[in-house]
């Protein structure tokens, strides 16, 4: 059964960190490439940072280059999504996704960025 189990949200003030992990069993993680969304209320699910299987190449949306840094372990079938200097907009959930014959979704996991 495939499954991705995302972890490590909370409640942060602006300027601090979380890193976000994402657990993934049922297909080989190694083969994918994985990618981090986020969604508020009322709004689309938008793509964050996206991984290559092997971790080579990375991609971010522009408001968090530079903040942001997605990762992988093969080794652990994780990814994780370190954030830094976090600010009130990026309050969202945050959930961790493949394209395994269709696109798939992890749980969420709230973030909540807000003094």
């Amino acid at each position: 059964q495939v499954q991705l189990v995302e972890s490590g949200g909370g409640l942060v003030q602006p300027g601090g960190y979380l890193r976000l992990s994402c657990a993934v069993s049922g297909f080989t993680f190694s083969t994918y490439s994985m990618g981090w969304y986020r969604q508020t209320p009322g709004k689309e699910r938008d793509l964050v940072a996206g991984i290559s299987p092997f971790g080579g190449n990375t991609n971010y949306v522009d408001s968090v280059k530079g903040r942001f840094s997605i990762s992988r372990d093969n080794g652990k079938n994780t990814v994780y999504l370190q954030m830094n200097s976090l600010k009130p907009e990026d309050t969202a959930v945050y959930y961790c996704s493949a394209f395994v014959e269709s696109r798939i979704w992890g749980q969420g996991t709230q973030v909540n960025a807000s003094s």
